[in-house]
């Protein structure tokens, strides 16, 4: 009898990516994916530890879940970085949690539930791969046959050491893919009819996988069948010359750069471990946009980091209000295990939980504004629109994505994967409405501009 899997995914879009893997692999083992958590004989958490609250839900999550244990015998393995930054702590602390298991060990799941099954064991499994031969897990293209979009790791963890994060210990250093491995990739997603490739890593754009990441992404834009295509996330100083004058030159590179600034005020960013100024950053910006003009530009801001004034919270305010973010990721700052800043709560000094939350309400506030701007002024235009399926909120209408990832809920009949052009009737700050109008032409697939690979 066929047994089920049922996948509860926190975080980032490398989870995302995890997941689908997970999955892919767990089907060779015989198992397929259920939408149901009380269907499921086996229940994976891929988790997140960049806030506290994660882990707060993590835990919550697998209290739910221990009546399908009883129920059903169902086996729960816990994966991503929680498993990662907690190790066989976790399986003390969840006397019903079977196994453990890190970011690294994904390509290896399979393996791991056997002897979870055959030896009737619980283990944690969170040993770091050689970085020389460490092989990303591929995806299964057949498993995107019917998706217009898909994600496909670059690199994965991250060198940067930033004194609040603590991705550098759940992830590791930094490892990238090679370029001929990953296009392979690209290429057997296109030829399924996935239309839009995201790129991704905890820091994408630092990219050392035998071309720049700049040549990357044109040739990822030549794969044929390839539309679109986009990145996440970034460091401000991988934004090199050669990724500016890219989106100038590269139409399938969408029109959209997401470039964490985390505080607008340098003594923050001193101690944030961020080596960048203010001014060197918006300098960044300035070019990205004469290079792409309408180019949306988002961010993540953290409020209340230790030792945070009134005076640096008022420049991330006024940073904002000068650069006008289309969107932005905010959140208060949540102490991390293993890092800087955790080491540095008193001589540094903590910020009341009350400032702190009064604080990212007004940012937040401001950040909606800038939101409502960029949306509403679409109301009356058209738009290019890549269709990804049926709307979540009204199975009559269709969904999709314009260049600068605004997500558009529309009426039309265009199939899956069509580029549409749709007049904008109505919008929110964070979604516009409108009806299809037209299809648009597939760009041109220009002859792949060709380095040489170094290293």
């Amino acid at each position: 009898m066929e047994r089920k899997v049922f996948v509860h995914t926190f975080g980032c879009q490398m989870n995302e990516a995890d997941s689908s893997r997970m999955i892919e692999s767990l089907a060779k083992s015989g198992y397929a994916q259920t939408q149901q958590a009380d269907d499921a004989d086996l229940i994976l958490l891929n988790t997140c530890a960049i806030r506290e609250k994660s882990e707060q839900k993590l835990l919550s999550a697998l209290g739910r879940y221990r009546p399908m244990k009883l129920a059903r015998g169902a086996r729960i393995g816990v994966g991503g970085c929680v498993a990662q930054q907690e190790k066989d702590r976790l399986l003390k602390k969840v006397p019903y949690l079977d196994f453990v298991f890190g970011p690294d060990q994904v390509g290896n799941l399979p393996e791991i539930l056997d002897r979870v099954e055959s030896e009737n064991v619980r283990l944690a499994e969170t040993a770091w791969l050689d970085s020389s031969t460490y092989v990303f897990p591929r995806a299964d293209a057949e498993f995107a046959r019917g998706k217009t979009t898909a994600f496909v790791s670059a690199m994965k963890g991250c060198n940067n050491v930033c004194s609040f994060c603590v991705v550098p210990y759940t992830r590791g250093r930094e490892v990238s893919r090679g370029v001929d491995d990953l296009l392979g990739e690209v290429a057997d997603l296109a030829a399924v009819g996935v239309r839009e490739i995201t790129l991704i890593g905890q820091n994408v754009n630092s990219y050392e996988g035998g071309v720049s990441f700049a040549e990357l992404l044109r040739r990822t834009a030549n794969v044929p069948g390839v539309e679109r295509v986009r990145f996440t996330t970034s460091h401000p100083h991988d934004l090199s010359d050669e990724l500016i004058a890219l989106f100038a030159e590269e139409p399938k590179v969408m029109p959209h750069f997401h470039l964490p600034v985390q505080s607008g005020s340098e003594p923050v960013l001193k101690r944030m471990r961020r080596d960048y100024t203010i001014a060197w950053y918006l300098d960044r910006l300035e070019r990205l946009r004469a290079a792409r003009p309408g180019i949306a530009i988002t961010t993540d801001i953290i409020v209340g980091f230790l030792g945070e004034t009134d005076e640096d919270f008022e420049r991330t305010m006024e940073l904002v209000e000068k650069v006008r973010y289309e969107n932005a990721f905010s959140f208060i700052f949540s102490p991390r295990p293993h890092t800087t800043a955790i080491r540095h709560l008193h001589d540094w000094g903590e910020i009341p939980k009350e400032v702190a939350t009064a604080r990212l309400v007004r940012l937040q506030a401001l950040l909606r504004e800038h939101s409502w701007s960029y949306y509403s002024a679409c109301v009356g235009s058209e738009v290019e629109v890549l269709v990804e399926g049926p709307s979540r909120y009204d199975p009559e209408k269709r969904f999709g994505r314009t260049p600068e990832n605004r997500v558009v809920n529309f009426e039309g009949t265009a199939e899956t994967g069509s580029l549409v052009r749709v007049r904008i009737e109505d919008a929110t700050p964070n979604a516009l409405s409108g009806v299809q109008v037209g299809f648009e032409s597939p760009r041109a697939v220009k002859a792949p501009v060709r380095l040489a690979v170094v290293g």
